[in-house]
């Protein structure tokens, strides 16, 4: 496949498209920027020789036009001279060479043509290159949240964690059984007389403030 014939598939592939149907879209990605990147390498080199040819069509067309003024002097010359012969010769020379410089002009024109056609391949296959490296990134960050999810998912549902829950309870009512016990003695016995006291003081408070809450409301009235 030719350098612009691969670089046409790929500047005009939908990535989404291509992440969408992909069985592992990493991988699938993966080889787009490569191959996109391989293709923008061979761009550029191609972009490369093509500035070389134009500068060294640059340089003929310099000497060919300093070697036409020449003539062109040359025929002048010979007609201040009366030497038509000479005027003829010299204007034929330079004719000759002004089909070569128009012949090299018009390369001239095709080449920055060319350059300028380059020019915006560059930039398209850059801009898809720099999309495919994005998508890469966000793709990178969403496998490695899955990948911590599932590992989590996994943790979560591993069984020894529900031995460990296990263990647990039977700690818990195992304290139960305890705490059971020790209540257990305070079963059947008469409570002590400063219980008895403080439980008559706090009658006697609820009583107070009873009436209170009596007379504020009677007073409202």
């Amino acid at each position: 496949m030719g350098i612009f014939s691969r670089f046409n598939d790929i500047v005009s592939s939908n990535i989404n498209a291509m992440l969408e149907k992909a069985e592992n879209p990493e991988k699938i990605i993966r080889l787009v920027i490569q191959e996109m990147e391989d293709t923008l390498v061979e761009v550029r080199t191609t972009a490369a020789k093509t500035i070389a040819d134009r500068k060294t069509i640059q340089r003929r067309l310099d000497r060919l036009r300093f070697e036409a003024q020449g003539w062109s002097e040359k025929a002048e010359l010979a007609v201040r001279r009366d030497r038509e012969d000479l005027a003829r010769a010299a204007l034929a020379e330079k004719a000759t060479l002004q089909e070569l410089i128009d012949r090299l002009e018009a390369e001239s024109e095709e080449i920055d043509s060319q350059l300028a056609q380059l020019n915006e391949d560059i930039g398209r296959l850059q801009a898809k290159l720099t999309e495919a490296k994005e998508r890469k990134k966000a793709l990178q960050v969403r496998h490695d949240t899955a990948t911590s999810r599932v590992k989590t998912r996994q943790s979560l549902s591993d069984d020894r964690i529900y031995e460990a829950m296990s263990r647990f309870e039977h700690i818990e009512r195992k304290m139960d059984q305890l705490e059971g016990q020790v209540e257990s003695y305070d079963l059947g016995r008469e409570r002590p007389l400063k219980d008895e006291f403080a439980d008559l003081a706090s009658r006697d408070t609820i009583e107070q403030e009873l009436a209170e809450l009596k007379k504020r409301v009677q007073d409202r009235d």
